[in-house]
């Protein structure tokens, strides 16, 4: 799947590229709980964050958003792991339907689910949207 990104999407992605040194692979844009997700080549988490988190204040204070950096991983579990955090994940089971449509179940104890649905949902459903894109995992199941 190909992602088309916005003009303001583009210059997120200049910007955080620029400040950081980090690889952008997809940004979303959340103007309503304004805030900024960046998913980051593997490998480059330490460059998009900073010691102590400079670096990734610096993106803050410049886009004058919340900024989130979250890790790809080609490896569709380990991704969703990534999307989760700091929620801690029990399992992770990715099933394919003969619709050819996939579906990922999430197991967390009670304690993380809240921290992995994200207040109003806006955590499962940046998970579910990036997951989308990037692995074409059509749902994101929290148990």
């Amino acid at each position: 799947m190909t992602i088309k990104f916005t003009t303001n999407e583009i210059r997120y992605i200049a910007l955080f590229e620029s400040m950081t040194g980090a690889m952008v692979k997809d940004c979303i844009v959340d103007d309503e709980n304004g805030r900024v997700t960046f998913l980051v080549k593997k490998g480059d988490m330490g460059l998009a964050i900073g010691k102590k988190g400079s670096t990734v204040a610096k993106v803050q204070k410049a886009l004058d958003k919340g900024v989130e950096v979250i890790e790809h991983s080609n490896d569709p579990v380990e991704f969703i792991k990534n999307l989760m955090a700091p929620a801690k994940v029990r399992s992770i089971r990715i099933l394919q339907k003969e619709n050819g449509e996939k579906i990922a179940t999430v197991e967390t104890d009670p304690k993380n689910k809240r921290i992995a649905i994200g207040r109003g949902g806006q955590n499962i459903e940046r998970a579910r949207l990036l997951a989308r894109r990037q692995h074409n995992i059509s749902n994101i199941i929290i148990k």
